[in-house]
C-alpha cells in the first residue's frame, strides 16, 4: 500500500457489493488506521482482501471516491450516496417555490437558490431566512392567506407585514432576494467540458467535467477529449467540492475540451 493519494476497497467475500470504499491522500496510514480500529471490528472481520487506485492528488481521490460509492454502493458506506432527485428554491416575481431536479436542469437555470436532499429541507430552509429577514410566507405564495389581512407571522412579530400593506412590497421583494442569494447555485461557467489537472510527483490526471459533473480522469488531453461527451447526472457531492475550484479562476490549472 503506497504513502500516496488514492482510493481503497475492502472487499468481501465474493458477492455484488463491497464492503466499504474510502480516499486519502497517504493511502497507506489510512488504510492501517482502519485495521487498528476497534469499532470497525465487524467491517474488518468481514474482510478478504483490499484494493486500490492511486490519484494525483486530493482532488481526485475526493471525486474517485464519491463515483464509486454511487457505482458500487458499498454495504458499509452511508455518505456520498447517490440522491436520485434534489430540490431547490427559485425566486421568480416576489414568490418562492420548492423545484426537483427531475424538473429542472439546475447547472443551467438562473435563480436557484440552495441544493436540498428532500422538499421538506428546502421549506425548512426558506421559513429559517423568513424568520431573519422578516419575510412574509403568505406574499412570498408558501402560505395560504386572505388579501389584506395580517398573517399569523405578523401577530407574532415575525413577518414585518406585506400581506398586511405594512410592508412595502418591492423592499419585500429585494430582501428575500438578499436573503436568498447566500444560497444561490453557481451557474456553469464554461462553455463546454473542462478538463482540471492534478499533479503529485510524476502523475498526472486530467478530471473532466461538466456541467459540474464528473465524467471521468484521463493522463492525456488526447483521453480526456474522448470522455468529454459521456452522459451524466447532477450530482451534490461533486458539485460541491468542484464549484469552489472552478468558480474562481487561478484555484487550479484547467484546460477547455472540444
Amino acid at each position: 500500500m503506497p504513502k500516496a493519494a488514492g482510493v481503497y476497497v475492502f472487499h468481501g467475500e465474493d458477492g455484488p457489493l463491497p464492503l466499504y470504499v474510502g480516499k486519502s491522500v497517504c493511502l497507506r496510514t489510512r488504510v492501517l488506521d482502519h485495521l487498528r480500529t476497534p469499532e470497525e471490528a465487524r467491517m474488518l472481520h468481514q474482510a478478504r482482501r483490499i484494493t486500490f487506485q492511486r490519484t494525483a492528488g486530493d482532488v481526485g481521490a475526493q471525486l474517485l471516491e464519491s463515483h464509486l460509492v454511487k457505482r458500487l454502493k458499498p454495504i458499509y458506506n452511508r455518505r456520498l450516496r447517490q440522491v436520485k432527485t434534489l430540490y431547490s428554491l427559485r425566486l421568480a416575481e416576489g414568490r418562492v417555490t420548492v423545484v426537483s431536479s427531475a424538473d429542472e436542469a439546475f447547472s443551467e437555470q438562473a435563480g436557484v437558490h440552495g441544493l436540498f436532499r428532500t422538499a421538506p429541507a428546502a421549506r425548512r430552509a426558506i421559513e429559517e431566512l423568513a424568520d431573519l429577514h422578516r419575510l412574509c410566507l403568505v406574499t412570498l405564495g408558501l402560505e395560504p392567506g386572505t388579501a389584506g389581512r395580517p398573517c399569523f407571522r405578523h401577530q407574532i412579530r415575525r413577518c414585518a407585514g406585506a400581506c398586511a400593506g405594512a410592508d412595502d412590497a418591492y423592499g419585500h421583494q429585494q430582501r428575500a432576494s438578499s436573503a436568498l442569494g447566500s444560497l444561490r447555485m453557481k451557474r456553469w461557467p464554461y462553455r463546454g467540458a473542462l478538463g482540471v489537472v492534478e499533479r503529485e510527483g510524476r502523475m498526472s490526471r486530467i478530471h473532466v467535467v461538466r456541467e459540474w459533473c464528473y465524467l471521468g480522469s484521463a493522463a492525456t488531453p488526447a483521453a480526456a477529449a474522448k470522455l468529454a461527451n459521456r452522459p451524466a447526472r447532477f450530482d451534490l457531492d461533486g458539485y460541491r467540492l468542484l464549484a469552489p475550484l472552478l468558480v474562481t479562476p487561478g484555484n487550479v490549472q484547467t484546460m477547455e475540451l472540444a
